[in-house]
């Protein structure tokens, strides 16, 4: 486990970091708890305007638009120096190459199946972050509740994409990656640098991929317009969110927070897209949530490291 420590300085802060710092201090007065619940809502909402955007730009092409909207705002928002990170520039590029393939498995997911389903099997990453390690015979019994969850959501009825699932699946590695990361990075950074950066390297990581896609599709102005607001909802707000409660508590006790994103999830293909699911994939649902709530509430405290 990672003590997270934010750097202070008593430096007159510049003019153009001016928003950035107004900004800072507006997240710093929020408890942790309302940051994590606001970044969960936002990004959900922000799925689902994406799959209603698949049609136009493809997944990947999606993808693209999102994290690419994302960096600029990050990056005009913050204006980092490489010297900001120079200590941390190994964190900063895995930082943001999982954020790129975690994007780009998780739209390929929910290209294929419904937001709950593929939030749900995602979330399997952050259960695997709170058992990590853990020799404890009932948290094993955690880890069993979790993958009954989550075979109950294939036979729950109706046809469930085997592709789709593998994505999710390799969506959520991406997930526990990103959390430990992200405490990393909020240890030996300060700000939204390593943010704004981390997100720019996922960017071009996934920019051929998107120009190979959709090609002249990235530029339609429907595509545009739909992608800021992505980019807003799925990125900019949750991450530079999240990224604040990490600076504040634990990466286990975030995975507690975090146990609402399925349900969340669900809720929001429901209401936004439609997406209705059977009772026994609502029971699925129920039964990772509890899951991950039952492994992070009883796992050992954490021991703090030298960051």
């Amino acid at each position: 486990m990672v003590t997270v420590h934010v750097e202070r300085t008593s430096r007159r802060i510049r003019p153009s970091a001016a928003l950035p710092a107004i900004a800072g201090r507006g997240l710093r007065s929020v408890p942790p708890p309302m940051l994590v619940l606001a970044g969960i809502v936002s990004v959900q909402i922000g799925a689902a305007l994406a799959k209603g955007l698949f049609p136009i730009a493809g997944a990947i092409g999606v993808v693209t638009l999102r994290l690419g909207f994302a960096a600029v705002i990050l990056l005009v928002a913050w204006r980092p120096s490489l010297r900001m990170i120079r200590r941390a520039w190994l964190v900063v590029i895995g930082y943001g190459s999982v954020l790129g393939v975690m994007n780009a498995l998780f739209y390929e997911a929910i290209s294929r199946l419904p937001l709950g389903i593929a939030v749900t099997v995602e979330f399997l990453g952050p259960l695997a972050v709170a058992v990590g390690g853990s020799r404890r015979w009932r948290d094993g019994l955690w880890v069993l509740l979790a993958a009954g969850g989550v075979a109950l959501l294939t036979e729950g009825g109706g046809h469930i994409s085997w592709i789709g699932l593998l994505c999710a699946l390799g969506a959520a590695t991406c997930w526990a990656c990103y959390i430990l990361l992200s405490a990393k990075l909020g240890a030996q950074t300060s700000g939204g640098s390593g943010l704004a950066i981390g997100m720019a390297i996922g960017a071009l990581l996934i920019l051929p991929l998107g120009v190979v896609e959709s090609g002249a599709a990235l530029v339609n102005p429907t595509a545009l317009v739909a992608g800021l607001g992505v980019a807003l909802l799925s990125s900019v707000v949750p991450y530079s969110v999240e990224l604040e409660a990490l600076r504040r508590i634990p990466p286990r006790v975030f995975g507690v927070l975090m146990s609402l994103e399925p349900a969340v999830a669900a809720l929001c293909g429901l209401v936004v897209l439609g997406q209705g699911l059977r009772p026994a994939q609502w029971i699925a649902i129920c039964l990772v949530v509890g899951a991950s709530v039952g492994a992070t509430r009883s796992g050992s405290p954490p021991v703090a490291a030298e960051s």
